[in-house]
């Protein structure tokens, strides 16, 4: 099945004018679908309970919160997979246009950013830790124990760091093992890619989606923040402003969780890397190479550093 199929499938009186692949980093098969009056998003995984928890999840984010998400059009089985025709959201990838914006544009995204997160906070509570799967129709997470989650997740990323940074795995593990985790902290939905590069923005409108709901997992709040916070404030520039924004937005809804130096020390290994192994190009235009390791190095220097 291709997207074509899938659109004739679910539209059956409509025309396909055009099919454009869409490169997004990740395990989907994504097409723009343009109609005769409307242009939609297919997506097909060969992960079908995966994807069917992606789906699940970006519905209920759509349905139990102020998230702007994408509207799920339809979903449906393949041999060997799943596919969802999605609506296609007005505007620009935020990644690129974010460091175009004023300050103070920047500063109100960063408050909706803060504001999201905490309402996915508010919303979407576990009983336990790490990935959160579709079980009898509930999302659920499955660690039973807080800190031998966390501490896999952290030294996973440790373990994915590249030859340039492999000199702070050492120094990284020994604040582990010196960190005060908490036996049982809170468990919240812990959306780990929130960040400009799955977003679309609209001039005159702000940001009109966040995408990707995939992978989701449930962590302690305070790692949430800390790795938004990183991928928001730390990745574009002007940290200090975003990062008060970000904060304000988030305590409009609830309480601000202070993330411990470990979380933040967590968050910059685990966006240092991408699933494909290559070093992650901070900022825009992006960082590669030598200055893309610096700035990775920077930040966890600095955070081992007490900054």
């Amino acid at each position: 099945m291709n997207a074509v199929d899938v659109v004739a499938e679910t539209f059956p009186d409509r025309t396909v004018r055009d099919v454009t692949p869409v490169e997004h980093g990740n395990n989907k098969q994504t097409s723009l679908v343009t109609l005769d009056d409307r242009t939609v998003v297919v997506q097909l995984s060969a992960e079908p309970a995966a994807f069917r928890t992606e789906i699940t999840l970006a519905r209920a984010v759509r349905e139990r919160t102020t998230v702007p998400t994408p509207a799920v059009l339809a979903t449906g089985t393949f041999d060997g997979g799943r596919y969802a025709v999605i609506e296609r959201a007005h505007g620009d990838d935020l990644h690129v246009r974010f460091t175009d914006l004023s300050l103070d544009e920047r500063a109100e995204i960063a408050r909706s950013f803060g504001r999201w997160l905490a309402a996915c906070h508010e919303t979407f509570r576990f009983e336990r830790y790490g990935d959160v799967s579709l079980r009898d129709g509930e999302l659920t997470a499955s660690a039973p124990a807080w800190r031998p989650w966390f501490e896999g997740y952290l030294t996973a990323g440790l373990a994915a760091l590249p030859a340039s940074l492999a000199d702070l795995r050492e120094p990284i593990r020994a604040a582990l093992a010196d960190a005060e985790l908490g036996a049982r902290p809170p468990s919240r939905l812990y959306p780990w890619d929130l960040r400009p590069g799955n977003a679309i923005y609209a001039d005159d409108e702000g940001v009109t989606a966040v995408l990707d709901w995939g992978e989701p997992l449930a962590a302690a709040p305070a790692l949430s923040v800390a790795k938004t916070e990183h991928l928001l404030c730390s990745w574009y520039g002007d940290r200090e402003p975003l990062q008060a924004a970000f904060r304000d937005g988030y305590a409009t809804v609830r309480a601000l969780p202070e993330p411990p130096r470990i979380y933040r020390l967590a968050a910059g290994v685990r966006s240092a890397v991408d699933a494909a192994g290559a070093v992650t190009r901070p900022g825009y235009p992006e960082r590669t190479g030598d200055a893309a390791v610096a700035f990775h190095r920077d930040r966890l220097t600095g955070l081992l550093g007490g900054e």
